[in-house]
């Protein structure tokens, strides 16, 4: 396989194991608060999958409904698709076109993160086990160190050590902060975490 090969299949591995999970759930769980702020789990999921909703045109005429600006659109979007059937909702992680989209500028990889981070920041909450890869993991983990993809959460990393106590993974020196390896991934995108998941001087 290819590397984009290999990334692709973690990426609908992580589509249709959270898929499994939210498929039948009560709403208790639908909605059961996120780790992103002021979104519920239902939020969470009509945010990841609304490339299975929206055509390009569609989704242009949407953001510039918004002028232009993203984060106001995801925030309308979530608020409004949230309502949606929950099977609706589950059918957009099982679709084909999720497993193959990529956010705009993102590639691979960006499709990777986008669908790793926003499943820990359901089944943490939840309190259930992560459901991507170890590799696909790891690969978030270093984009987002080596890669500097932290910077765009306001995250500061230099003169940290960061350990995952559940994978062979690790970054920089100092002191160190150490957890499983979904949680470090949440911490490096300004998340806040549950207490007691992560060991250390929080970033």
């Amino acid at each position: 396989m290819t590397d984009d090969a290999v990334l692709r299949s973690a990426i609908t591995t992580a589509y249709l194991s959270l898929a499994d999970l939210l498929d039948g759930a009560g709403k208790d769980r639908w909605d059961s608060p996120s780790l992103c702020e002021g979104w519920r789990v239902r939020e969470v999921v009509a945010h990841m999958t609304m490339a299975a909703r929206f055509t390009e045109a569609e989704f242009m005429a949407e953001l510039r409904a918004c002028d232009y600006d993203f984060t106001r659109l995801s925030n309308a979007v979530a608020t409004r698709d949230a309502a949606l059937p929950e099977d609706t909702l589950v059918a957009g992680l099982r679709s084909q076109v999720m497993h193959h989209w990529t956010p705009p500028g993102g590639g691979v990889r960006g499709a990777l993160n986008h669908v790793v981070i926003h499943g820990l920041d359901v089944t943490v909450p939840l309190g259930v086990e992560r459901r991507a890869p170890e590799q696909a993991v790891t690969t978030v983990l270093n984009d987002l160190t080596y890669g500097g993809g932290h910077a765009h959460f306001g995250v500061a990393v230099d003169g940290r050590a960061l350990r995952a106590t559940d994978l062979d993974w690790s970054y920089g020196s100092g002191p160190a902060l150490s957890g499983e390896a979904g949680d470090l991934a949440s911490a490096l995108c300004g998340r806040r975490l549950p207490e007691g998941r992560l060991q250390g001087d929080p970033l």
